[in-house]
């Protein structure tokens, strides 16, 4: 058994895919789209992911396209890392047009932690362990 989540965007998912790859976190290996794939579309929806894997070291999760997708709440991927400077670095790329919520620092627990809200509206927390 493997927990893995999945996301859903409004029409944005092609673009949130792309931003995680650019920012390192793996690949898309499994692309679906409305239209193209089995699903009948909208005329909304057509071309729009209809469903998508993306995997890399450590990460794995889903994602699609729905029209009555509602922002991500009561949730947020957590990345446990291993370099603080690797952490930063990444704390920047996913914070690029989205909202800091807390900055990186060191946290009472002794972790180098943040947490932030991307541009596409998805929460992610990154830990490293100091």
């Amino acid at each position: 058994m493997q927990l893995a989540n999945y996301l859903f965007f409004t029409t944005g998912c092609e673009q949130a895919l792309a931003f995680y790859a650019a920012c390192g976190l793996g690949e898309v290996t499994e692309l679906k789209r409305y239209g193209r794939d089995g699903q009948p579309p909208t005329a909304a929806m057509e071309g729009k992911v209809m469903h998508a894997r993306f995997e890399g070291p450590g990460v794995l999760f889903y994602a699609s396209d729905n029209h009555d997708a509602e922002p991500m709440r009561g949730s947020a991927h957590i990345l446990m890392l291993e370099d603080r400077g690797e952490t930063a670095r990444l704390f920047g790329q996913l914070a690029e047009g989205g909202t800091v919520t807390t900055p990186l620092g060191i946290q009472p627990w002794g972790d180098y932690y943040g947490k932030l809200t991307d541009r596409f509206g998805v929460q992610w927390m990154l830990n490293c362990r100091l």
